[in-house]
């Protein structure tokens, strides 16, 4: 930690994507002033949350119901180019909103730990320094936490391994023997623009894939959020939204399926030095596996302060943890989706006011 002393605010918000935004943008219209009374850290080197890092093929068309931040649903970037990459079109509108709003964003910042400080606040510890908040509100989403499988012979692999986290696009296939992994939206889309150029691709999931037809209503969407909320309820690890609600029967997908690109098999049993084998004996051999196997809450710099239930998750009371009723998980199973992150940063906002105006913190 460098030698830039501890600096004092109400609260400290890790994270600038949607949920860190969102978040930033209730304080604002709370009262609260930028850099007095709560500040906002991000590792990202620049605007755009994880949509920065996204692969230049996934383009804004293709972005499945970005919604508007708060207070800028007239933004204009939201109506842009459907043919130009996500990465610019998302990034730049963060930007104009950062701006518009004055929320300050501090980045690069890496927190490394936030644990317990003096007289009941919290100490939050990062690269430039320590803050003391009497409250937090963590939005580090899951981009910094892929999960990578681990299975019998992995090592030995002479092609290459690599993951959604690090997707260069289609281009990079050409020519080359490619077995994708994982029955998610990132699945699908890899496979279908690798098959375009690759030699030859495989699909594999662990799950039979599920395609849902017809319009995801607003029904649907609280019925899915319900089931991500009440693992959270139980203190289990959440599970995305986009996993209970099946992957969406679009055009393209029913193309991809006539052409048989997606032609599902199940799970392997181990890898081989030359690809991959299944119990009964089949083999597939492969210049590449994408692991398109989803990612984890990034949330390991929490740890100090021992939020963890026994099952593995956070156990949540709407945004805070039950455990710590200062800090607020927005972004974070249930409120994970875009619209969820924007409604998750104003309740918890709402209940930080209340904690703030007490006379003195105390631990629930």
């Amino acid at each position: 930690m460098n030698d830039f002393g501890v600096r004092d605010v109400d609260v400290v918000v890790i994270g600038a994507g949607q949920a860190g935004l969102s978040g930033a943008y209730h304080l604002r219209r709370a009262g609260l002033a930028p850099d007095r009374d709560f500040t906002v850290l991000d590792r990202a080197p620049r605007p755009g949350g994880a949509w920065q890092f996204r692969w230049p093929s996934l383009t804004y068309g293709k972005v499945h119901g970005m919604h508007a931040l708060p207070g800028m649903e007239s933004a204009q970037a939201l109506d842009a180019d459907a043919a130009r990459p996500s990465s610019e079109v998302i990034g730049a509108y963060f930007a104009a909103y950062e701006e518009r709003f004055g929320l300050r964003v501090r980045r690069p910042v890496e927190v490394t730990a936030v644990r317990e400080g003096d007289g009941g606040r919290l100490l939050t510890e990062t690269s430039e320094g320590a803050w003391s908040s009497r409250a937090l509100i963590n939005a580090t989403g899951t981009w910094d936490r892929p999960f990578w499988p681990r299975y019998p012979g992995q090592e030995t692999f002479r092609g290459r391994q690599l993951h959604t986290a690090d997707y260069p696009g289609p281009q990079e296939f050409a020519g080359l023997r490619v077995i994708v992994v994982g029955g998610g939206a990132s699945g699908t889309q890899h496979l279908m623009e690798i098959a375009g150029v690759a030699a030859e691709t495989y699909w594999v999931t662990r799950r039979a894939p599920v395609f849902r037809e017809g319009p995801f209503d607003e029904e649907a969407g609280r019925a899915a959020v319900a089931l991500v909320e009440e693992r959270v309820r139980q203190g289990l690890p959440p599970r995305s939204v986009v996993s209970v609600t099946g992957l969406p029967l679009t055009d393209a997908v029913r193309r991809a399926r006539e052409r048989g690109v997606l032609e599902r098999l199940p799970m392997f049993e181990q890898i081989t030095p030359a690809g991959v084998e299944w119990g009964d004996g089949r083999t597939a051999e492969a210049d590449v596996i994408l692991w398109a196997t989803g990612f984890r809450p990034a949330i390991g710099h929490l740890s100090p302060l021992r939020l963890r239930e026994p099952g593995g998750g956070v156990r949540l009371d709407g945004t805070r943890a039950v455990r710590d009723r200062r800090v607020h998980l927005v972004g974070y199973g249930p409120s994970a989706s875009t619209i969820g992150a924007n409604r998750a940063g104003r309740a918890a906002v709402r209940e930080i006011k209340r904690l703030l105006e007490e006379r003195a913190p105390t631990l629930a």
